[in-house]
């Protein structure tokens, strides 16, 4: 059977997996297909795990079959980002210190998604230790922009995003640090929610920066994240920072309007370093609310400015005591060429970690220093207690923010790389919500003049998934922002 995921949604295909019109393997079958036709040209997988998910897609068939359907995306094919714990199938990190890691136990995600008899297929390519914003950081080769071949997909969960956008996946997960999932659906036309700080687990999730990183869905689709999120979602006791919340449904959101809301722009977000393209689709997305019945207005936040050297400088130190454990000596990649144990610890991390990882753990270890504690990292904190503080403040004004996704539209291969301060501008929209630990939904809503995809992102309350998503949802369906880019098949760029 030819079952086209260009167009398919997750929760479409599950109903009919689930009326007996298509069988999992075939699901399973599909996506694989799709793989060996487009991932030559997009470069989404580091590895796939076809003898896994085949045993999986029986055992979930079975339980179909004798009508135990388990949750509403039973039977769907998942991709997952390859910094996300799964037992018996290689997480690297997309980083030759782990290239060859292979977990003995299962992200708490994962466990959820498999409770729900969703099909893991395979694992992503990303920002090596999901550090960077273009995907082209990994030791497997950069992933490539499905509108564009000659651009990046964003970062650092470019390929989630990418194997949604070419089928390659019907759905995916993703993690969060500075808009991880944000950035790349935007630059990739397609759907991504960024979760409240905890409100779905870490354990198992390969540390970045602890105080911000968040895993969340990416899809076509609104829907089909609300679904994945439901699963994935709630208190799990490996985490001490997961949260007891309210269960979340995510059928509420299709009941959900925009009538009556009160919806805020940050008027430093529509500033002169926002491409007047992506302003412009803003402006545009917020005459699409107020004809919805929402109620939208520009407000100054000020802070906005302060938030990526902030972020930054967290973000930095957080990761440059995560990845102390990586010496050579307990696990990871160990250089064969050490004489003595000083030098086992240089040459495992000066081999093992490329260039980007190595300009954040320099910059991590110099603003912890003894020196540079108090001028830098202590501002930083101080400066994120002020981003939380002002946005909380903003929300208790408006149900939520309105913002770009990002100041430009995909940009050229290298452009990023050859000039990082530039690359971490990009952050710029994106970084005060993981500051403040915010819920924010990502949305394709427009193109610009290369027709490449601009995406739009509503920033909720803590814990209020829900209203962003009602709203995201009336949007997708009163507009035509979701498409398919031509694909390219076998042919790699």
């Amino acid at each position: 059977m030819n079952i086209d995921f260009t167009k398919m949604t997750a929760l479409e295909l599950a109903k009919k997996i689930q009326s007996g019109e298509i069988k999992v393997r075939q699901a399973v079958d599909a996506v694989y297909e799709s793989i060996d036709k487009f991932d030559s040209t997009y470069n989404c997988y580091i590895s796939t795990c076809k003898e896994k998910a085949y045993k999986k897609a029986d055992e979930v068939q079975a339980r179909i079959d004798s009508g135990n359907i388990v949750s509403a995306l039973a039977g769907v094919p998942v991709s997952v980002k390859d910094n996300i714990c799964t037992k018996g199938i290689k997480t690297t990190a997309a980083s030759k210190m782990l290239e060859n890691f292979n977990p003995i136990y299962n992200a708490t995600v994962v466990d959820r998604m498999e409770n729900a008899d969703m099909i893991i297929v395979g694992k992503l390519n990303l920002d090596e230790f999901a550090m960077g914003n273009t995907t082209e950081t990994s030791i497997f080769g950069a992933t490539n922009n499905p509108w564009d071949t000659s651009r990046v997909p964003g970062g650092s969960s470019g390929g989630s995003a990418v194997s949604v956008a070419v089928g390659e996946a019907v759905i995916s997960l993703g993690s969060d640090t500075g808009g991880s999932i944000s950035q790349p659906c935007s630059f990739c036309g397609v759907t991504g929610l960024k979760p409240t700080y905890g409100s779905v687990s870490r354990h198992g999730l390969i540390a970045c920066a602890s105080s911000l990183d968040q895993i969340g869905p990416i899809a076509k689709d609104v829907v089909d994240c609300a679904a994945l999120f439901e699963i994935i979602s709630g208190k799990d006791v490996k985490d001490g920072t997961s949260m007891e919340t309210p269960k979340f449904d995510y059928s509420k959101i299709l009941d959900g309007d925009a009538k009556g809301k009160k919806i805020g722009i940050p008027s430093e977000l529509l500033g002169e370093n926002i491409d007047p393209q992506i302003k412009e689709a803003i402006q545009n997305t917020a005459k699409e609310f107020e004809k919805l019945g929402a109620t939208v207005e520009e407000f100054s936040l000020p802070i906005v400015k302060y938030s990526v050297p902030a972020y930054y400088v967290i973000a930095s130190a957080e990761a440059s005591s995560n990845l102390s454990r990586y010496d050579g000596v307990k696990f990871g990649y160990s250089t064969p060429n050490a004489t003595d144990l000083q030098d086992l610890y240089i040459k495992s991390r000066s081999e093992g970690f490329g260039m980007e990882v190595k300009r954040r753990l320099l910059l991590g270890n110099l603003v912890l220093s003894k020196d540079y504690y108090e001028s830098y990292y202590e501002k930083a904190l101080q400066t994120k207690r002020l981003v939380q503080q002002d946005l909380l403040k903003a929300l208790e004004k408006y149900d939520m923010l309105l913002a770009p996704v990002a100041p430009t539209t995909a940009y050229k291969k290298d452009e990023a790389l050859s000039s990082p301060l530039d690359m971490y501008m990009g952050s710029f929209c994106t970084v005060m919500v993981n500051l403040a630990g915010l819920p924010a939904v990502s949305v394709p809503c427009g193109f610009d003049n290369n027709n490449l995809p601009i995406g739009m992102q509503l920033i909720g309350k803590p814990f209020d998934e829900t209203s962003i998503m009602q709203v995201a949802h009336i949007f997708q369906k009163t507009t035509d922002f979701i498409k398919t880019p031509e694909l390219i098949q076998g042919v790699a760029k």
